[in-house]
């Protein structure tokens, strides 16, 4: 089955706004885990926080979050990788930010779920006509792709 609607062009502005932002966002804190931190380093901070296999989870949280990021900013598979930031956020939020309630300064997790619901919110409305998946595939990506 293809997508054949396609969003209108405020709708499209909207979703490429959230895209734009969101996914610098995402590609921003991706990076800093590999480039500031180091992987190595992100290994042992997931440790400290209690997230189980860091050696396997540090990596994986940012590379998804470095690439998912970038991809999202193009427009790119942006159902698959918003399905995949949300489960990103959902796991932070249970896994460190619930106990410290909602504000973020208080280690809260507030800027995570907005992060993740707008991850979620682009797995459901696809990338719009202003992404790459828009300009080249004009409606023939199956939706779970556009």
């Amino acid at each position: 089955m293809t997508n054949t609607t396609r969003p209108s062009a405020a709708a499209s502005l909207g979703i490429l706004v959230i895209r734009v932002v969101a996914g610098a966002i995402f590609a921003a804190h991706g990076a800093q885990k590999i480039f500031e931190f180091t992987l190595p380093g992100t290994i042992v901070s997931f440790a400290g926080m209690g997230v189980p296999l860091p050696e396997i989870a540090a990596p994986v949280v940012a590379f998804v979050e470095l690439i998912g990021g970038i991809l999202l900013i193009l427009g790119l598979f942006t159902r698959p990788v918003g399905i995949l930031l949300a489960i990103d956020m959902v796991v932070a939020i249970i896994a460190v930010h619930l106990p410290a309630g909602l504000w973020v300064g208080d280690g809260g997790y507030e800027f995570v779920a907005v992060l993740g619901a707008a991850a979620l919110a682009l797995a459901f409305t696809g990338a719009g006509r202003y992404s790459l998946d828009g300009a080249f595939l004009r409606g023939r990506v199956p939706a779970w792709l556009s």
